[in-house]
């Protein structure tokens, strides 16, 4: 594969975008200063496998449901109802997600490693980052497969044609974007969403969870500003059923009552938990997409032991075709169910790095981007812009 050089975007300029976390906790530089070389015919597969993974998704999620499989996926019953209503309520729009995909370089195949469907990280790398790269190195900005910031501008509109708020069909739906208080990188994606949506023709707010108020009566809201119709909220579901189960009981009554909706919806959690590629191995077996997965060890295969719910490469194991572990990573998701999935062999340049896709999905395919690893690729791990030619 080849790499093209480019000079790094200076901090300060980071900075007066939002852009804050340029380096890594070891004080690397965390956005490559080289950009890697995508044919069209590459991209274009890249966006093909996303979409066409997208729909088998869809499918799996079904096959859930109906077949009650909650307990392989490690969802808890206490989300069950909030899953099946979001599913059937056609107000709870899937806004965005992020297919990790092996392959697509050096004639390697395309293969799903995950979806990242509850709340992927990246947003900001994928939309401002690598198109900044392009515009600073004086190179064509239409060069990239890169459309994410508009399409999901164009997703908010879409689900305000669908859905124009609750009060009626000339209503301004009013969105709520939250987040913790701990990291600079959630809170300047959380606010660069709502952003997006204010600019889509929302009304929109800002507010720290713990700053949130959640009223049987009144909804989701602020001391401030009053109820909202939605709820985006850049925090896994995982963490309300294990840290505020009374505030998981509550979000279930308020989206059952319509007082609010949640995004990403609660069905996202379906497509999140990794224990869904085992579904879709299953559905779809020897699918060119899907790599073979499993809840115990692949017999006489190399394979990446997984975390169902686990996040950003922790509690990851490769084990050669023995069983015998050949790297890991710590991590504290080890109360999940074990997912073994057949390793998968990733592009790599001449400095020994590799790479591995991430496009992602808002209503279409709208964004591709890069990480980059000597090892397993992880949140730290650097991000890598992409040039078409």
């Amino acid at each position: 594969m080849i790499t093209i050089p480019v000079k790094p975007v200076p901090e300060s300029v980071y900075e007066k975008l939002g852009f804050y976390w340029y380096r890594s906790p070891d004080d690397s530089y965390y956005v490559a200063d080289e950009l890697v070389k995508v044919g069209e015919s590459e991209a274009d597969a890249y966006y093909a496998a996303a979409a066409e993974l997208y729909d088998m998704y869809v499918k799996a999620g079904q096959h859930v449901i109906d077949k009650r499989l909650y307990q392989l996926l490690d969802i808890p019953p206490e989300m069950i109802k909030l899953i099946e209503e979001s599913w059937e309520d056609d107000r709870n729009f899937h806004l965005v997600g992020r297919f990790d995909l092996a392959g697509g370089l050096d004639g390697l195949p395309i293969k799903l490693i995950e979806f990242n469907a509850d709340t992927p990280s990246l947003i900001f790398e994928v939309a401002l980052i690598q198109w900044m790269l392009l515009r600073h190195n004086n190179l064509p900005e239409e060069k990239q497969y890169n459309s994410l910031y508009e399409t999901l501008k164009e997703s908010f509109s879409r689900m305000r044609k669908l859905h124009p708020g609750f009060a009626g069909s000339e209503a301004i739906p009013h969105a709520l974007f939250s987040c913790f208080d701990s990291w600079i990188e959630d809170e300047n994606t959380t606010r660069l969403m709502e952003e997006i949506a204010y600019e889509s023709g929302w009304i929109t707010g800002f507010e720290y969870v713990d700053k949130v108020f959640f009223s049987a009566e009144n909804g989701i809201g602020t001391s401030s500003s009053g109820s909202f119709d939605y709820w985006f909220k850049l925090i896994p579901y995982e963490f309300f059923w294990r840290e505020e189960p009374e505030l998981l009981a509550m979000l279930s009554s308020l989206s059952a009552g319509g007082k609010a909706v949640l995004l990403n919806p609660p069905y996202s959690i379906l497509f999140q938990s990794k224990g869904i590629m085992k579904v879709l191995w299953d559905l779809f077996p020897g699918h060119p997409l899907l790599l073979e997965t499993d809840f115990g060890p692949l017999r006489g295969k190399k394979c990446v032991e997984k975390k169902s719910l686990g996040r950003e490469g922790a509690s990851i194991t490769i084990r050669d075709k023995e069983g015998n572990k050949i790297s890991e990573t710590s991590g504290e998701y080890d109360i999940f169910r074990s997912v073994f999935q057949e390793f998968a062999e990733l592009p790599s340049d001449a400095g020994g790095y590799l790479y591995q896709a991430g496009v992602f999905f808002s209503y279409e395919p709208c964004g591709l981007g890069f990480r980059r690893e000597k090892g397993i690729i992880t949140n730290h791990s650097q991000f890598a812009g992409h040039i078409i030619g």
